[in-house]
């Protein structure tokens, strides 16, 4: 393949919102997933960790894809923030294959993250955005606005800008990061002002004396796991730290405009949110009303997101991290019995119907592999930042479970059910999540010193 990389000019993209766009996008999902279900064909690979790599990222990453791809059957919508959450590493030269590979790549990120960024410009910061005809998409939120869809489209940014800056020998790096730099100066001025919008709409809420800024005071809003629609959640309140802190990285927005809109510097902002969601000495889910065991008032996506919330250089921040991730290792309800795979939670929220016959629920009692790969990560950084080797044997037996289970199911999995099997719903046959693939091989690396794959 030709290495040198042309990028296309500038295309009019359409996004369409409202009710009838979004009946029409539920219905092409709905067709999608169905489709998938019945019709999907079982791939006859070996049980070999290399093989599945190759389908994984032949599958993610195909020269017919309009933008990059989770896998089956999430192959016919886009989820802007799993630039953040769930692939911050498809650039890391470590999980590239070869040459081929890194040009489909970068080429498939660049259309990812100029779609991304026309949709900020049309004014369409959603979860989810469903192609309807060449160069049309419909903006939708299946539970309610995002707190996380900024932090990927700036992560996802961020990625292609960088990816010339780690040590490789593909040309398509530095090709693709001047198409980045490219992309963030046309598009700032979009940005900054979807950022400002965003730290407008946070409210101030009080809790027992301490207070903080939140997204969600008075409505839900969407960050990972989000199928409880619960206001007052952790997580969603540091995706928007994060954004803040990414802008401010890329050069997006001055610190001091963003700070004047705060109304507070942006240390203060996190430490009001540590004190806030940290008071009874681990970080809270949510802040329900009522006393819960502490164990039922976690959840494993506590860990953020890569380079996101936790920072880890703060002693007290670090014994927050600490308590909470050791009542998670101490809990048996957190993990698939006999296994280092966690659960989202310890109690299960209740189950809808839609649940049962369309989707997973998410928020409960189903182990993420992408979600334990953080917790690992998370796991890693806090030893690096404490001297310590506290997590390390953790981290690595979360990751050596992953690789089972791989190997075991044929493929990257989306999720795992309570015990450790592939989720399925009447219409949902589980999920292949072949663009998180290199993640994984990026903190395995990490922990264990070596590449997971032969040749890398």
């Amino acid at each position: 393949m030709n290495s040198d990389i042309s990028f296309p000019s500038h295309r009019e993209y359409r996004f369409y919102q409202g009710l009838f766009a979004s009946c029409i996008a539920n219905g092409i999902q709905a067709v999608n997933f169905l489709s998938d279900r019945f019709l999907r064909k079982a791939h006859r690979l070996s049980q070999g960790i290399d093989e599945l790599y190759r389908h994984a990222i032949d599958s993610a990453f195909s020269p017919q894809e309009a933008f990059l791809v989770t896998g089956a059957p999430h192959a016919t919508a886009y989820y802007p923030r799993d630039f953040a959450w769930f692939y911050p590493d498809v650039l890391d030269p470590e999980t590239i294959m070869d040459s081929e590979d890194a040009i489909r790549r970068v080429r498939l990120l660049e259309k990812s993250v100029r779609l991304m960024l026309e949709a900020v410009r049309a004014n369409v910061v959603t979860t989810t955005i469903i192609p309807a005809g060449r160069d049309r998409y419909i903006g939708i939120n299946y539970f309610s606005l995002p707190s996380d869809t900024l932090l990927g489209i700036l992560a996802g940014l961020e990625q292609i800008i960088r990816a010339d800056q780690r040590a490789s020998a593909y040309l398509a790096m530095s090709q693709g990061a001047h198409a980045g730099r490219l992309l963030l100066a046309e598009h700032r001025e979009d940005l900054k002002k979807a950022i400002l919008q965003l730290a407008e709409a946070l409210e101030p809420f009080e809790d027992g004396g301490v207070s903080a800024l939140l997204c969600d005071v008075s409505a839900p809003r969407s960050a990972a796991t989000d199928t409880r629609a619960e206001r007052r959640r952790f997580v969603t309140n540091a995706c928007v730290y994060a954004t803040f802190i990414r802008g401010i990285e890329l050069g997006v927005i001055d610190r001091a405009d963003l700070e004047a809109v705060l109304g507070r510097e942006l240390p203060q902002y996190k430490k009001e949110l540590l004190r806030l969601f940290g008071k009874p000495g681990y970080i809270r889910h949510a802040l329900h009303s009522g006393s819960e065991l502490p164990a039922s008032a976690i959840a494993l996506d506590f860990v953020n997101v890569h380079r996101g919330f936790w920072d880890l250089s703060d002693e007290g921040e670090r014994a927050l991290f600490a308590a909470t991730t050791d009542l998670i290792l101490a809990e048996p309800r957190f993990r698939i019995p006999g296994t280092s795979h966690f659960l989202v939670s310890a109690d299960n929220p209740l189950n809808k119907m839609i649940h049962k016959i369309a989707a997973p629920a998410y928020q409960g009692r189903s182990s993420w592999p992408t979600f334990n790969v953080e917790f690992a990560d998370r796991m890693l950084e806090y030893d690096e930042r404490s001297g310590t080797d506290k997590y390390g044997s953790y981290a690595r037996n979360i990751l050596r479970d992953i690789r089972t289970a791989t190997e075991t199911h044929g493929g990257y999995q989306e999720l795992l059910s309570e015990k450790g099997q592939k989720y399925r719903t009447w219409a949902y046959q589980s999920a292949d999540a072949h663009s998180w693939f290199p993640r994984f091989l990026s903190v395995w690396r990490r922990a264990f010193g070596t590449p997971l794959l032969n040749g890398s």
